[in-house]
């Protein structure tokens, strides 16, 4: 692998490995600061929104300028709101406000840094001398792999350190992706020639990737929905369902060992796609992945024996590995550059908001039906959003067409700027995160 695509995922490590630290060391220091349960959940509330709204605003942004630009100015963001929070803490003294007011600077940082990374996918793949398969599944790995240390890492940091140090150490992460985004050439980052949104107001713009995304392709529309029933099931069993079985049988530390076998699983699933996924048809990889994933989804929310739970959280991770590195490659090859940004903006965002309802979902369930209920409603929902992939007609033909580059030549009807889009109802039947 070339030294680009090993600098852009070194990266992409370093930048969530800083967000999965964040996320276990921040409300355990708000906890620690403020002495209120309530004050954690408040500020998990509070950034939901502007994580939300900056999704899908940046989008537009990250369509307009260059796209390594846009990463490492997230990323300093990133850093920055969390670097801010000991500096306070010295002069005047940490409260629940700070906390809310950093935190929504944190997330005007988060969602879209996600997103101009992602955008810089196909500029990698492009000119990186990688392909696609395996950048994706590499990467894939990789996020599994750091899944698994983050949480770890988080826990040892505030064993070792105070509050103050940690938060320090993880703003240097964020930091350190920032400069190695730097060491990618500027070039990569710009929007190729003739794709680019044609001079418009960003209210249109935004407009215009909705459209996109919702009316003109059905292939995005399925996949996107798909994507969040995943996030809905899994979040609802990883903060519902299970957490409440294992703390009903007093095991609440085997929580933890599951979402472990569920990274091991996708690091192994993502790794095989990696080394093999240029072999053989696309459909039969999506077949594989999808069937697996119901597999992992209805062994976990039935509920059964330890053991066997952990091999459905296996079973689900290496599936959802084969599943998400797939539906990465399409997503790179198949989305018009000129709106790149925001379609895949819009889907973070939506994926931000998606996780909490899906939990709420579970809880009102477990709350009125029982545990039992809630993971076998997961289940059903999963079983038949694969039914229905499956029968989907929009992800029937997954393979690269002829003449398709790494994103392929077509384009969305109408897309300002995108040229002319007039096959796209004809031969545009996907597109995938």
């Amino acid at each position: 692998m070339r030294r680009v695509p090993l600098i852009y995922l070194a990266s992409y490590v370093l930048s969530l490995l800083g967000n999965s630290i964040a996320a276990v060391a921040l409300p355990l220091i708000v906890l620690q600061t403020t002495g209120s349960v309530l004050s954690a959940g408040i500020l998990s509330a509070a950034t939901a929104v502007p994580a939300f709204a900056a999704g899908l605003v940046m989008g537009v942004v990250i369509d307009r300028i260059n796209r390594r630009t846009s990463s490492v100015i997230t990323d300093l963001i990133s850093a920055a709101s969390l670097a801010a929070l000991p500096v306070v803490d010295l002069v005047t003294g940490l409260n629940l406000g700070w906390f809310i007011l950093f935190g929504v600077v944190g997330a005007i940082g988060d969602v879209p840094g996600m997103t101009a990374r992602e955008a810089l996918l196909p500029a990698i793949v492009r000119v990186g001398g990688v392909s696609a398969e395996r950048l994706m599944g590499v990467r894939e790995s990789l996020g599994a792999l750091v899944m698994v240390i983050g949480p770890a890492a988080a826990g040892s940091l505030l064993v070792l350190f105070d509050g103050s140090m940690v938060l320090w150490i993880t703003a240097g992460t964020s930091s350190a992706a920032a400069m190695l985004t730097l060491l990618i050439p500027r070039d990569m980052g710009a929007i190729p020639a003739g794709t680019g949104s044609a001079p418009s107001s960003g209210r249109e713009q935004l407009r215009e990737g909705w459209r996109v995304l919702f009316r003109r392709d059905r292939f995005l529309l399925t996949v996107t929905m798909l994507n969040l029933v995943m996030v809905a099931v899994i979040v609802a069993l990883q903060g519902i369902v299970l957490p409440a079985h294992f703390t009903l049988i007093d095991r609440p530390e085997m929580l933890g060992f599951v979402l472990t076998a569920m990274a091991a699983g996708t690091l192994v699933g993502s790794g095989l796609y990696a080394a093999l996924g240029t072999r053989g048809p696309r459909r039969a990889w999506f077949t594989t992945g999808m069937l697996g994933t119901a597999v992992g989804v209805g062994v976990i929310s039935a509920l059964p024996s330890m053991w066997v739970v952990f091999a459905g959280a296996f079973a689900l991770g290496f599936s959802s590995g084969l599943f998400g590195s797939l539906l990465g490659v399409l997503m790179i090859e198949r989305i018009p550059d000129g709106v790149l940004g925001r379609v895949m903006g819009t889907q973070n965002s939506l994926m931000m908001i998606t996780g909490p309802v899906g939990i709420l979902a579970a809880a009102l369930i477990a709350q009125f039906g029982g545990l039992t209920a809630a993971g076998a409603t997961m289940g059903v929902v999963w079983a038949v959003a694969v039914l229905v992939a499956l029968r989907a007609p929009a992800l029937r033909n997954l393979d690269r067409r002829n003449g398709q580059g790494v994103r392929g030549t077509d384009e969305v009807d109408d897309v300002p700027g995108t040229g002319d889009a007039r096959d796209t109802g004809r031969e545009m039947t996907g597109h995938a995160q």
